[in-house]
């Protein structure tokens, strides 16, 4: 049947409008296309920090197709490795778009959201330090209140999964423990941990080790430049996170080495406090029985953070909490997503994908 251009037009306004109504029409959902929200607002948590660091950071949020209509969905936060801004996954959000949607159509629907925790050294840890800022809150208080006022997560089953690769693995197992009312499910990939294997040989190089605390005192305090060298600014960012002054001295931390170059193994001890081995070690309650762990680390990880994870799962699979420990082939970085993907399946109690 032929119909009118002018009563067709109105047709094509009349369906449109009734689309619209369907969509937000309570219990109904229409599929769409997996999309980007990048949430910015002033963080009071970083409001000063002492590195004068960015307050106003931009937090991607992907989300599936099927996140329409209110509908909630699990929220993964996935915190990054040392370095690392969430302008990268801005710029390729299609890759993670695309991923975004594989997960919900291979797993389970769920939302994933970046977290920026970069400071003027490379990296926060994700821990609050008067040496650098409170970044644990920033992201449990701030970011998740901010995500989960415009799409809430689930009230039972898997709510929330806090994932994260290298020192975002380590910051994964910390904010795990330390919040476990909060996240259920930890997805730690080659995490910093066990550190007299991945952390001692770092200050032990000369380009740490034979920096006078006086250069280091100056760096610290900005009259220095920060660093080029890569092992002495990861160190520097360290001992931010692990050895901070007392809140008076803000901005300032405890270096590995005196004045005379000798190692400060009484510092040392902090930074081991500070190990997600160490913890659960010595704390039978680092996880909640009813929380899901999932470790991981690449076989031919150049900083041996398979080690230490595998020590994490050796201790923590004689606990209530669920666990497991995998061991996928390659390098520190490699396959990062396909990890995350496995992880996921794991948490989620889905067939398990072995990558290759």
């Amino acid at each position: 049947m032929n119909v009118p251009e002018k009563y067709g037009n109105n047709l094509a306004r009349w369906l449109g409008a009734f689309l619209l109504l369907l969509s937000l029409a309570p219990g109904i959902l229409i599929a769409g296309e997996p999309r980007l929200e990048v949430l910015q607002f002033e963080s009071r948590e970083l409001k000063n920090n002492p590195l004068h660091d960015p307050t106003v950071r931009p937090v991607p949020v992907f989300l599936p197709a099927q996140a329409t209509n209110g509908a909630r969905l699990p929220v993964v936060y996935y915190l990054p490795g040392y370095g690392n801004t969430t302008l990268g996954f801005i710029q390729y959000s299609n890759v993670w778009l695309k991923f975004t949607q594989k997960i919900a159509d291979e797993i389970t629907p769920v939302i994933i959201v970046m977290v920026d925790g970069k400071t003027r050294w490379g990296g926060s840890q994700y821990l609050n330090s008067s040496a650098q800022g409170n970044y644990e809150n920033y992201v449990c208080d701030e970011i998740v209140t901010a995500v989960e006022s415009r799409h809430p997560a689930p009230a039972d089953g898997v709510r929330r999964v806090i994932a994260g690769h290298s020192s975002g693995g380590f910051g994964a197992l910390r904010l795990g423990s330390s919040r476990q009312k909060l996240f259920d499910a930890v997805i730690a990939m080659s995490p910093d941990s066990d550190f007299p294997t991945s952390h001692l040989p770092l200050v032990k190089v000369a380009a740490v080790a034979n920096v006078p605390l006086s250069e280091i005192k100056n760096i610290a305090a900005g009259k220095s430049p920060v660093p080029k060298n890569g092992d002495l600014t990861y160190a520097l960012g360290l001992s931010a996170a692990y050895a901070p002054c007392r809140f008076i001295h803000r901005g300032e931390f405890d270096w590995i080495y005196d004045e005379r170059g000798n190692f400060r193994e009484s510092i040392w001890q902090r930074w081991l406090d500070n190990d997600p081995l160490t913890i659960v070690r010595e704390n039978k309650n680092a996880f909640a029985p009813g929380q899901a762990i999932y470790l991981e680390g690449a076989a031919k990880d150049e900083y041996s953070a398979n080690i230490g994870a595998r020590k994490i799962f050796e201790v923590l699979q004689s606990r209530p909490a669920r666990c497991a420990f995998y061991e996928p082939p390659g390098h520190h970085s490699d396959h990062v997503r396909e990890r995350l993907q496995r992880g996921l399946e794991w948490v989620f109690q889905r067939p398990l994908t072995d990558i290759h």
